[in-house]
Order: C-alpha cells, then structure tokens, then sequence
C-alpha cells in the first residue's frame, strides 16, 4: 500500500512555494495598484507600450523571461552589480531570486484584476470627494480603494495562486537547490525523473491542486463581489 504521508522535503518544497509567492505579492503589490489605477483613469501616449510591456510575460516562454532576469540580476548585470556592491544582495541561486522571478510571471495577472476593479469605480465618486476638500490621497484611499478592495484582494489571491506554480523563470534565476529554492514545482520535475516515485509525485501533486484551486476560487468570488458591489453603488 502507497504511504501517502508527507515527508520532510515535501513539507520544506510546501513552505518554500509559500513563502516564495507570499513575498512576490507583498513585493509587488504596491506597484501593482499604481499600475493598474494608471491604466484604469489615465489617458497618456504609448499606453499601450505600456500594457504590452506587463502583459509579455503571459506570452513569453517562461524561460526567456527566467534568462532575461538572470541577465539582469547577476553580478555582471547592470541590476545585479548594483543591488550587490550597495545593498550586499545577491538574488541568482537564492530563494529571494525565485521571489523575484514569480513576482513577474504573476504581475499580468494582478494587474489585470486591479485594473478591471479601478475601472468599475464610478469616477464621479472620485470628483465629488475632490471638490469636497479631499486630495488625491485622501481620495484614493478613502473612496477608491475602499470601493475596489474585493478587486485589488482578487489580483494579489490570483498572483498568488501564479506563483505557486511558476517553472521555468524560477529554474533558470535561482536553480534547484534543495531546501533552499525548490519549490513544489521543482521538486515534482525531479521526481518524475526518478524511478518508483508515483505516490510521492501524487501527494505534491495532490497538495498544489488543492491550494491553487482554493486560491483561484477566492479570487473569483471576490471579484464578482467586487463587480456586484460596485454595480449597487
């Protein structure tokens, strides 16, 4: 009979993944709701520059994205060489890196669902607190964000549930160390490669659906909340 019991590894490739995309969304966050507001109110030349340039990760191999970080993030990259030699940071092989990498491949994502939660506040909310004495700040969050919040959670939830499951940028920036960046997706690829690993595979398996789907059907429901909401205001 299979022992479907977790192991040691399985448990650290779980808390990893975790704190990986648990950090991406918190790193990413602010920037993302800035974003998506800009997109969402402001009319600007090469807006759609803009929009491309967020979206190329969707579309990109994974690893081409992986390997432009990895350019850029190294120690002979412009980044890299920066964030080394001033902040002492070195993000290649190293679990921060892997943060990094699923940060990007998930902020498409976030910002698409923060956008579509900024464009569902009715604007002329906005200008009645302006002409009322309220600065943009204040504006923003006090009536803007508070209105798209089920929106804003809905994109961080669905960034989230994305960088659980990132592959090949992980790989290529920050390797497959155990213990130290593999992550559940990783760990499932080097099981597939051993022999007599079927349970094992199945349990890490098992464990990502599990969370992904739990993840992806809070943010659904938070964003139809968020829709609902804004329709009854």
């Amino acid at each position: 009979m299979a022992d479907w019991t977790f192991t040691a590894e399985d448990w650290s490739a779980i808390g990893l993944s975790v704190k990986v995309s648990l950090t991406a969304v918190i790193v990413s966050l602010p920037v993302g709701m800035a974003v998506a507001w800009m997109l969402a109110r402001k009319k600007f030349r090469g807006k759609w520059l803009v929009e491309t340039l967020i979206n190329l990760p969707l579309v990109l191999p994974p690893v081409v994205t992986g390997y432009l970080l990895l350019v850029a993030l190294g120690r002979r990259g412009l980044l890299g060489r920066w964030l080394d030699h001033y902040l002492g940071l070195q993000l290649v092989f190293d679990w921060k890196g892997a943060a990094v990498a699923s940060a990007v491949m998930a902020f498409p994502l976030m910002v698409r669902a923060m956008r579509l939660a900024f464009s569902a506040v009715d604007p002329r909310l906005e200008q009645a607190a302006r002409t009322l004495g309220a600065g943009p700040w204040d504006t923003f969050f006090r009536i803007t964000l508070p209105l798209a919040r089920n929106g804003v959670i809905a994109g961080a939830i669905l960034a989230f549930a994305r960088a659980l499951g990132e592959f090949g940028a992980t790989i290529m920036i920050a390797g497959d160390t155990p213990g130290e960046t593999r992550t559940v997706p990783l760990a499932i690829y080097d099981l597939l490669n051993s022999p007599n690993a079927d349970a094992h595979v199945w349990r890490l398996l098992l464990a990502s659906i599990a969370i992904a789907a739990s993840t992806m059907a809070a943010g659904e429901y938070l964003q139809r909340r968020g829709a609902e909401d804004s329709a009854a205001s």
